[in-house]
């Protein structure tokens, strides 16, 4: 089993790209995000944990984040790799990863980081909030939400080089080039 963790700040174009390496590979896509919003539409017994959580106005925790993500790999035991987007997103989410992995007798594979820079982000985020109408997402707190990404993620890129397990691609280009430098790394 392959087990890809894609990360790269907000605007680099992560979800597009794990649905595509998902796709290319037959591997199942592992978006945190998504993965909430469909328990808690499903009314199951955990999207029930969750829903209470965010109704409380409070993140959920790293717990119940494993849970769920144990919950993904052992339903889809039997595919031949996961890409996690969005996840881990702290130090103690990757350590308890790694836990649950080797308890389910497998690793993390690969880490790939989109590098995209900041001018580039910021472009691309105020477009996508101007198409999607979303008044709120200004340059100011776009930078904003960059600088948490950078603060937040920084130990858990030094924690993957530490395991020789990172690797950066250039975020720039077609969606089709970063496509290619990105299954470029996953085989070599």
């Amino acid at each position: 089993m392959f087990n890809l963790i894609l990360f790269g700040p907000p605007g680099a174009g992560k979800g597009t790209q794990a649905i595509k390496i998902a796709g290319k590979y037959g591997w199942v896509h592992v978006s945190t995000g998504d993965i909430l919003r469909s328990e808690v539409s499903q009314g199951t017994p955990l999207g029930l944990k969750v829903k209470a959580v965010m109704e409380a106005g409070i993140l959920v925790s790293d717990e119940l984040l494993i849970e769920i993500m144990e919950s993904v790999f052992r339903k889809n035991n039997t595919a031949g790799g996961f890409v996690l987007d969005g996840f881990p997103r702290t130090l103690n989410q990757a350590k308890e990863l790694d836990r649950m992995l080797v308890k389910l007798g497998t690793i993390v594979s690969l880490v790939l980081s989109l590098d995209v820079d900041e001018e580039e982000l910021v472009k691309r985020l105020l477009k996508r909030a101007q198409e999607q109408g979303r008044k709120d997402d200004t340059e100011e707190v776009i930078k904003n939400r960059l600088v948490q990404y950078h603060q937040h993620t920084k130990p858990l890129i030094e924690y993957y080089e530490s395991e020789n397990l990172l690797k950066n691609v250039m975020g720039v280009g077609s969606i089709d080039d970063i496509f290619t430098s990105l299954c470029e790394s996953i085989i070599s």
